[in-house]
């Protein structure tokens, strides 16, 4: 993957991150993402974020699962085993429902964890820049992609007198690929903690 070029601000409070969030937005940057050491409420719609659509896929999942069930048990009791059972007619729906509801929350439960995890790059093997270590500690991390039109040290400037408490320009890729951390990542990672 080719690497990009983005400006790093950190800021030490969510009163001072709203503000210069707004101010970068008005000024024409590119908000890459900003990472928070815990939910911030209304952040995603101070970035100009869409609504996300996981509660359609999970509406889909759970439709999967409704049909799925009773498509099965249908043809089990219909089609290919059809016991007479105290005279109980052979499409019984009624007695259907606990299972079609619990193949229905399966199917959509599962579904929707394994889209999140696909839509939020979650997996084993990998691999992705970490832009700062005290990211998801203390420090809510603003990351701003660069562009040919871009001066970095007028960016630079532009969010410390909007708050931010250390700012740096990184080269990183933008996206996720599979592999383990190389060692040099591994070294600097353990020479923080010994530190």
């Amino acid at each position: 993957m080719a690497k990009k070029k983005f400006v790093v601000g950190c800021f030490d409070d969510e009163a001072v991150l709203f503000p210069a969030v707004k101010k970068v937005r008005t000024a024409g940057y590119k908000i890459h993402d900003i990472y928070t050491p815990f939910p911030v409420h209304g952040l995603d719609h101070a970035m100009g974020l869409r609504e996300t659509s996981l509660h359609t896929a999970g509406f889909i999942y759970g439709i999967t699962g409704t049909t799925t069930a009773l498509s099965g048990i249908g043809w089990v009791f219909t089609k290919d085993w059809p016991v007479n059972i105290g005279g109980k007619p052979h499409f019984d729906l009624p007695a259907w429902i606990p299972i079609t509801f619990e193949l229905t929350v399966l199917f959509a439960a599962v579904g929707m964890v394994l889209t999140f995890c696909y839509l939020c790059q979650l997996s084993p093997f990998i691999k992705k820049h970490h832009f700062h270590e005290r990211a998801t500690d203390d420090l809510f991390v603003m990351v701003i992609e660069c562009t040919e039109k871009t001066n970095s040290d007028d960016l630079q400037a532009f969010l410390r007198t909007n708050g931010a408490v250390e700012v740096n320009v990184q080269n990183a890729e933008p996206g996720w690929w599979l592999g383990l951390y190389g060692k040099e990542d591994q070294l600097i990672r353990d020479t923080q903690v010994v530190a």
